[in-house]
């Protein structure tokens, strides 16, 4: 007979919020942040770690939650979809995805816009490979990709007018 570890105390830093919980070794961060913490935006898809529906950021880098212990996310930041927003203001892969009409289902969309906005977060504006490269672990079985593409660079360039303008 297998008898599941002990409970920890988990100190995690989501969304620029000090947060706890207790909970398994073995859980991964997909798993805390979904069933512990309630944060439903970020989605199981796969498990496996092909699909991307799980993406967060951590450390201001995409990483695949299904695939990461929430154990080893203790000493670093984690950005989920739920924290993209500021208040009622959305962020700009958010308002882009929107005017674009980048998402069908939506299943898809938290971890295509945990990508992008790690990427249109850096300097400059990427080219469509280099946009392409960047979403290629995430898969969506519902739009054709160009209209994701064309939001993510038209969220780029809008960051990088207001960073030239601020």
């Amino acid at each position: 007979m297998t008898v599941a570890p002990e409970k920890i105390l988990l100190r995690l830093h989501v969304n620029g919020s000090a947060v706890q919980c207790a909970a398994h070794p073995n859980k991964t961060l997909l798993e805390v942040l979904r069933e512990d913490l309630n944060l439903t935006g970020t989605k199981h898809g796969c498990e496996m770690g092909h699909c991307g529906a799980c993406t967060v950021l951590v450390d201001d880098e995409p990483v695949l939650s299904c695939l990461a212990l929430a154990i080893e996310a203790q000493e670093h930041e984690i950005r989920t979809v739920e924290g993209l927003a500021d208040g009622p203001k959305l962020h700009p892969v958010q308002q882009a995805f929107a005017e674009c009409g980048a998402a069908q289902c939506g299943y898809c969309t938290p971890g295509f816009l945990m990508t992008a906005a790690a990427l249109v977060e850096r300097p400059g504006v990427p080219t469509n490979a280099v946009i392409r490269d960047a979403i290629s672990g995430n898969l969506c079985r519902c739009t054709g990709y160009e209209k994701i593409i064309e939001a993510i660079a038209l969220a780029a360039r809008r960051m990088e007018e207001a960073a030239t303008h601020a």
